[in-house]
């Protein structure tokens, strides 16, 4: 007969007694911060506008919090979580929850394929490591099976670089900006985190494109034209491309031009539509 589901702390003091009992001691280095606050979880999942047909992958679901939450909320929730004692501790506080399942592994090695139906809508839910939060959401938007929206807890300045408008675009915003939509959709304090971090947090609300604007087969070379063109973003755009490209500059300076782009402007100041037109334009030899 199996153990009764354990129930999940109410308190910071309780939740705290729990990471003891665990043998959990949260790294800084690596940006682990459990959040309590019942609050936070509940603004979070309105934001995501989850609903009971709805499918969760949540990404890293820790102790717990946010998953309750979104069991409450949705029709099924998957969450993966790498840590064994992690994994032990929510098979026991959500045993007798038939929507919920868990898969034990490493995010960044699972496909999405590989655990949520193929051709089945979902959403991604996560409070993510601060040492993992870019790499994450890179490695979810470029599945062939993307989700349709993603609710990221993260730190607030890495936020606020992905939402960023021309001309304060970086690498990170357009390549997230080529699959979706972002938005800062509400700030964090610290003080709702063990231990409290020491950077300040938000949550970002992701609507992904039903399809990036160029194929499959183009977004190697507009991968490419991209990080050619902020390899060297002090430099101007043409001086950066030629450089990094290996291309006469002469060609690079009349590629612009074609596609309307000033030569002498600086990398963050391109919006990804106006990367997507190089892309589509670019010479022989850049990428396939």
């Amino acid at each position: 007969m199996s153990a009764p589901p354990v129930p999940l702390p109410t308190s910071r003091r309780e939740w705290a007694t729990l990471l003891d009992h665990l043998g959990i001691r949260p790294s800084k280095g690596l940006g682990q911060n459990f959040l309590y606050e019942r609050g936070i979880v509940q603004r979070m999942v309105r934001s995501l506008g989850i609903g009971p047909d709805d499918l969760v992958l949540e990404i890293g679901p820790g102790l717990g919090i946010l998953t309750d939450e979104l069991l409450q909320r949705a029709g099924q929730v998957t969450a993966i979580e790498l840590d064994g004692r992690l994994a032990e501790h929510l098979g026991r506080v959500f045993a007798d929850r038939p929507s919920f399942r868990l898969v034990r592994g490493d995010a960044l090695k699972i496909a999405t394929e590989a655990v949520i139906p193929p051709g089945r809508p979902f959403v991604v839910a996560a409070n993510l490591p601060y040492a993992v939060a870019s790499a994450v959401l890179r490695h979810l938007l470029e599945q062939p099976h993307r989700p349709r929206r993603m609710g990221l807890m993260m730190q607030k300045e890495v936020v606020e670089r992905i939402c960023a408008v021309p001309p304060n675009l970086s690498v990170l915003a357009v390549a997230t900006q080529f699959y979706a939509r972002p938005r800062l959709a509400f700030d964090v304090a610290s003080t709702v985190f063990i231990p409290p971090p020491t950077v300040e947090s938000a949550v970002m609300i992701l609507d992904v494109l039903p399809e990036p604007p160029l194929p499959e087969a183009l977004h190697p070379r507009f991968f490419r034209v991209v990080n050619g063109g902020f390899r060297q973003k002090r430099k101007q755009i043409a001086n950066s491309l030629a450089a990094v490209l290996e291309l006469p500059k002469d060609e690079v300076v009349a590629w612009l031009e074609g596609e309307g782009i000033d030569p002498m402007r600086r990398a963050q100041t391109l919006a990804v539509e106006e990367w997507v037109r190089l892309t589509l334009a670019a010479p022989e030899g850049v990428g396939p």
